[in-house]
């Protein structure tokens, strides 16, 4: 990283007046969570599923939850077990603290469904969870648009074999299979209306900012959400952009600026200017 670079981004961050992170899978890396880039990584972190050649976009659809229950459930499980077991990584603090001296403070846009940032602190009323949650359960059929918490739900999973130990949960309404509130793919059934709440919560607090600034994090150009927001806050709404990512860092205007790093170190040496 170049020390110019480092000192632009830091001009961003003091005239932004509201911040919005925009992070992806590579956020969590710090945290010591797997980033799923592609299938040499993701068998390492699942070893079952890689005996099996079973890629993530076949792991990750409704159509396993119907197929193979105890499977599905093994591999979210597993993801719901990780993630409530990992504290997110000092970086998190950092942008939480840049964003409480905006005068319209911080928001989040993410593709996670780890609940790392409510974790963290940020205001879960700020949050926008592109992909869901895993943190919250939806009817697998579905029989109607109720999401609820997975709090009372505790998996037992064999993690040599990917396979959940214990019952599924269920549908309060119905009795069929649940599943994560998570958009998967080939996902017909997934309920949106919990991150359509979101979504209206932020483009109400972006209509309010003047100088928002996007710092986007570890998101990547294979499945783009994140990026397409970045860009749109920067090009309807006057926004400027960080990105932080070791891979792909390019930008496209020269008033923003792009970091080929890790997610823990650039934000690290940003503060340290600031």
């Amino acid at each position: 990283m170049d020390i110019a670079d480092l000192e632009h981004a830091a001009a961003l961050i003091q005239q932004a007046d509201l911040l919005i992170v925009a992070a992806g899978a590579g956020m969590g890396v710090d945290s010591g969570l797997p980033d799923f880039r592609g299938n040499d990584g993701f068998w390492q972190a699942y070893p079952a599923l890689g005996r099996a050649r079973m890629a993530f976009a076949s792991i990750a659809s409704p159509a396993t939850f119907h197929e193979d229950p105890a499977l599905a459930w093994g591999f979210y499980g597993h993801r719901l077990n990780l993630y409530r077991d990992t504290q997110p990584h000092s970086g998190f603090g950092l942008l939480k603290r840049w964003g409480e001296r905006m005068q319209h403070g911080a928001a989040v846009f993410t593709s996670n469904v780890d609940g790392h940032f409510q974790k963290a602190g940020f205001d879960p009323q700020r949050i926008l969870e592109c992909h869901g949650s895993i943190h919250h359960l939806q009817c697998l059929t579905p029989c109607d648009g109720s999401i609820w918490p997975a709090d009372g739900y505790t998996p037992q999973v064999d993690t040599v074999n990917c396979q959940l130990l214990n019952l599924a949960p269920t549908c309060p309404h119905c009795g069929a299979l649940a599943r994560p509130n998570i958009l998967m793919f080939g996902d017909g059934g997934w309920i949106d209306s919990r991150a359509g709440a979101q979504e209206a919560r932020l483009h109400a607090l972006l209509h309010k900012a003047s100088k928002p600034l996007v710092i986007e994090v570890g998101a990547g150009v294979a499945i783009p959400s994140v990026r397409h927001f970045g860009q749109s806050v920067i090009r309807h709404h006057n926004g400027r952009m960080i990105r932080i990512n070791p891979r792909e860092p390019e930008v496209a205007s020269p008033q923003d600026v792009g970091l080929a790093a890790n997610a823990l170190t650039a934000l690290s040496a940003i503060d340290a200017l600031l």
